[in-house]
């Protein structure tokens, strides 16, 4: 086990950050870390680093007791915060030797993980840029080999893709695979959604300092009642008018309109599609565009923590 947090508790006076929490990474995953804000994601991983105290509990990093001394332990963890940390008065190649320099003491060593941490990133014709003449996309990128130059072990990512172009994200995205499939373990906090479906195998969901889901994308979906999602184009009738006898059909498990469209979620293990076309032929509906998808990972947080989708 790569960490291992037993019954975490943390308070700010009254309000309880963190509840009684129980976390596992295993060794080898990309480990996605979602919640709303307030949820206690962000408070969580401080504590893991040990930057931040707690009330009761236990934490261990690769198998130890983690404590703010435990340099030996934290060697070999890379983390990426939100915010990007670099340093505006080094070019990019000053940068990450910089922050790899607090690892590494060897100068030979150093430039080689300098170098190939350059090359991970795509910054070789930007070696001896200065931050602020980087794009969004490059700046992120650097911040990204701030981090994990230095070969970490574990790998904690905190919402890398913010505010950038989709090239860079895709970028961004397959480069954390490649970390995984290189041996390191990966926390990944987003709140995009699809880019936590797209890399994590597993994911666990905190709602007031609780766990409240955790598994793998398909466990997960699993645990809601919807099956399918119906998108049905009204080319004639009234669609505002449908919702309540589409609604009281067999396996309908919620019906909205939006404009000239229904949308309508079925109950898990239930189609219902044929059904509904059937209905609204009989009816003389006429209909334009439909379509038909599985619950996505949006889905499931919304509908397990009951809320709009917010940054984390």
């Amino acid at each position: 086990m790569i960490v291992k947090v037993s019954n975490l508790v943390k308070r700010y006076g009254d309000l309880i950050a963190l509840d009684h929490l129980d976390l596992e990474v295993r060794e080898g995953e990309i480990f996605g870390l979602l919640g709303p804000n307030g949820s206690g994601k962000t408070t969580a991983i401080n504590c893991i680093l040990s930057l931040l105290s707690f009330d009761k509990g236990d934490i261990e990093v690769f198998g130890e007791k983690m404590t703010p001394s435990s340099y030996h332990l934290k060697r070999d963890i890379g983390i990426v915060m939100q915010n990007v940390a670099v340093v505006e008065e080094l070019t990019v190649v000053e940068n990450i030797d910089f922050f790899c320099g607090l690892y590494v003491t060897d100068k030979d060593e150093r430039k080689k993980l300098v170098n190939e941490a350059i090359e991970f990133v795509g910054l070789s014709d930007f070696r001896k840029f200065y931050p602020k003449k980087l794009s969004g996309g490059l700046l992120r990128r650097l911040n990204i080999a701030c981090g994990i130059a230095h070969k970490p072990k574990l790998i904690i990512l905190d919402e890398p893709t913010v505010a950038v172009d989709p090239q860079s994200r895709n970028s961004i995205l397959e480069g954390i695979v490649r970390l995984n499939k290189e041996g390191a373990t990966v926390i990944y906090t987003s709140h995009y959604m699809e880019e936590v479906e797209q890399i994590c195998s597993r994911i666990c969901i905190l709602d007031k300092g609780k766990i409240i889901a955790q598994g793998t994308k398909e466990e997960l979906k699993g645990m809601i009642r919807i099956g399918e999602k119906i998108t049905v184009e009204f080319l004639s009738g009234r669609p505002e008018e449908a919702v309540d006898w589409v609604g009281a059909m067999p396996h309908v498990a919620s019906v909205e309109c939006k404009e000239n469209r229904l949308l309508i979620k079925t109950e898990v293990g239930k189609n219902g599609l044929g059904e509904i076309l059937a209905e609204l032929k009989k009816r003389e509906i006429q209909t334009g565009v439909i379509y038909c998808e599985l619950p996505t990972l949006n889905d499931v947080f919304l509908e397990i923590t009951g809320k709009e989708l917010r940054d984390l």
